[in-house]
């Protein structure tokens, strides 16, 4: 047992030094934290999605803001697609994979982001809500696993973590979602990092 907890600690810091080692993914994390601070600035909002662990990431990251991380600041506005009445209609009506294009088209608007969260990249209810936001005129970041799949190319800021297996990409997306609220609350709050 003490070897295998081990080798799933040491799995977790490879993929943290490969992605570390990778300049261009730490720009496309600092470019997406701004895109969500311009966001918030022009007075827009954020919407979020995903599928399994990665919808709980999505309320997560929603919750962070419209709550509190680490000190009291003003609540701001943020969204995961995931109340189950829209999802259950939604997926009824239209099919499981415009659950969250439905979402984004009732409250996207241009100016708006959304954070697409998808392990494998190829997620096609995904893929519909990131072209449901374009269609908007809404900036899209990506938090992605793998190779990045079909979202790499159609999202704004494709950040990439380099793993194959669901669990070790989704430790290093929610290491990115508190990076991203830090950053924004840096931001929009310098006061509670003084």
């Amino acid at each position: 047992m003490t070897q295998t907890i081990l080798n799933s600690l040491q799995e977790c810091s490879k993929v943290l030094s490969e992605f570390l080692s990778n300049p261009e993914q730490i720009q496309l994390v600092e470019s997406s934290t701004q895109a969500f601070i311009d966001t918030y600035n022009a007075g827009g909002m954020i919407l979020s999605c995903g599928n399994g662990g990665s919808i709980c990431d999505a309320m997560h990251f929603a919750e962070e803001l419209t709550g509190k991380f680490r000190k009291e600041r003003r609540a701001l506005p943020a969204m995961a697609i995931s109340d189950p009445g829209h999802i259950t209609c939604t997926a009824n009506d239209y099919g499981y994979e415009n659950i969250f294009s439905r979402g984004v088209e009732a409250f996207g608007k241009k100016g708006d982001c959304l954070l697409a969260i998808s392990t494998s990249g190829n997620s096609q209810n995904v893929i519909n809500a990131v072209k449901s936001a374009k269609d908007r005129e809404m900036k899209v970041i990506g938090l992605l696993g793998k190779d990045g799949g079909q979202l790499k190319d159609i999202v704004d800021y494709p950040i990439i973590i380099p793993a194959e297996v669901s669990d070790r990409i989704q430790e290093m997306h929610i290491k990115l979602i508190h990076i991203f609220i830090e950053g924004i609350e840096r931001s929009l709050f310098p006061n509670n990092y003084s």
